[in-house]
């Protein structure tokens, strides 16, 4: 039977023998590939990560297309900008990456898109109704003939691509920027040496082998000790920037030359700073859990701010309809349309760090030096049954209203302050609520957050849960 809780806000995702059996995979591949010819798409790109599971997944997945009328151009193992790279490339009307991202290695799933676009919610849930239906009702076999299946390897077109657009960086002042680029043992390894070779840097490279068991440590770079191994190369060899990657590198993560790890939130300033001074007036786009400095610091330097819904599928919606030649994720998804494509690369992201690194000529933490100081939480969560996580966020909407508190509502509740803020939404891929705390002091910071934290257990209670104050310790899948 298939399992629900799968089909997420952007993309399918669950253990891949319990959730994504063969019979499971079949049944999304057939709702897929209704939506598919109703949309007119006849040819997609197939890629898939290094999961021991991926490989079959995609096969089934393949020929179930193929068996409807719809040809597969097999990209093969790749990175999961490489399947967005061939959208714009390749002669396709949408596109399937099999990968599970940053879940654990059991896990697997599958990230759709139609056109150009990776599709979410309502059409995602519109796959969840179909591959129901046909997993209790399989249709008859399609009447007409299969689709073709070719192969069509991307990456070498794709290194020539980026390594074209920037050359040999410039020196860190008499030698080469030395970085060290933490490949975790996924699809990074694939591209990463071919990709930073040729920009003339000292290039170090920890656990390179793609191995889909991620024996070293797990492949999300938001999680400090993820960043652990990268964090000492970089103090031990005197580099100027470690780099890392999750699973599908379409998440970045960032260490300085002290070892200490950079957020989404400050990677933008960085970018931003950049774009903005060629393009003053241009919109940059952020998500709600993004630090007030991000906002700040784009309207002084003359662009517009815009905070928008957490999501890479909802920021890509959101530049496409807004023109935003950039935006970008706390969670490390950052998105180019300046001389870029628009899609969140995380490899290209680091190239775009680093050419703007060498130019600047100084350490990277002394480039936020001049940021205003401020504390904040990471990202907590707290347990919330997804048929009751919206439910309570509308509750406490109502709670905050009544005690005049002051909030942004565009995605779950912002509550603003004068000298800080604090963050309430429902997750989009856990029953779980997200917090996020933010002030100008440690002490005021508390106080936000008691403030919301004791208004939240009010609302929770008001839909018969039963909360601990204290948040529990849910990884961000």
């Amino acid at each position: 039977m298939i399992n629900p809780g799968i089909f997420r806000e952007y993309d399918i995702r669950g253990n891949a023998e319990k959730d994504l059996s063969d019979g499971q995979v079949r049944s999304i591949s057939l709702a897929l590939a209704e939506i598919l010819k109703a949309k007119n798409v006849l040819t997609i790109a197939l890629g898939q990560d290094v999961r021991l599971t991926s490989s079959r997944i995609a096969q089934t997945l393949s020929e179930t297309l193929r068996s409807c009328g719809i040809s597969v151009i097999d990209i093969g193992v790749v990175p999961t900008p490489l399947l967005y790279y061939a959208l714009f490339t390749l002669p396709v009307g949408g596109g399937a990456m099999i990968t599970a991202s940053h879940n654990p290695s059991p896990d697997n799933g599958i990230k759709l898109a139609i056109g150009r676009e990776t599709i979410y919610g309502e059409a995602i849930s519109a796959i969840k109704r179909r591959a129901i239906a046909i997993d209790a009702a399989p249709p008859p076999p399609f009447p007409g003939p299969p689709g073709t299946l070719s192969s069509h390897p991307v990456t070498l077109a794709y290194v020539k691509d980026l390594t074209s657009r920037f050359g040999s960086l410039p020196a860190f002042g008499h030698r080469p920027l030395r970085v060290i680029v933490d490949c975790g043992n996924a699809t990074a390894g694939l591209v990463a040496r071919a990709l930073y070779t040729p920009l003339g840097i000292d290039l170090t490279m920890l656990f390179e082998e793609p191995d889909g068991t991620f024996p070293n440590h797990h492949p999300d770079p938001t999680v400090s000790k993820n960043l652990a191994a990268l964090r000492q190369e970089v103090l031990d060899k005197e580099a100027d920037l470690g780099i890392a990657f999750d699973g599908d590198s379409d998440r970045i993560g960032v260490v300085d030359e002290r070892g200490e790890c950079l957020f989404g939130d400050q990677l933008m300033v960085l970018f931003a700073e950049e774009v903005l001074a060629k393009r003053r007036g241009a919109r940059v786009i952020s998500e709600v859990k993004a630090s007030k400095f991000l906002y700040d610091r784009i309207a002084a330097l003359g662009g517009i701010p815009d905070m928008w819904k957490a999501g890479h599928s909802l920021i890509k919606a959101r530049m496409k309809e807004t023109g935003a030649p950039l935006a970008g994720e706390m969670s490390g998804h950052i998105f180019f349309a300046d001389e870029y494509y628009g899609f969140d690369d995380a490899l290209y992201a680091g190239i775009r760090l680093m050419a703007l690194l060498a130019r600047s000529g100084r350490p990277l933490s002394s480039l936020l030096s001049a940021l205003p100081k401020t504390y904040s939480t990471p990202e907590l969560r707290r347990f919330c049954p997804d048929e009751l996580k919206f439910p309570v966020v509308e509750r406490l909407k109502s709670l905050l209203k009544s005690q005049g508190v002051a909030f942004i509502d565009i995605d779950g509740i912002r509550a603003e302050f004068s000298d800080g803020w604090g963050l309430v939404r429902a997750s989009n891929t856990q029953p779980a609520l997200v917090l996020r705390f933010e002030a100008e002091s440690p002490g005021r910071m508390s106080e936000i957050r008691a403030l919301l934290t004791s208004a939240l257990s009010q609302a929770m209670k008001s839909e018969g849960l039963e909360p601990s104050l204290a948040e529990q310790d849910l990884s961000p899948h």
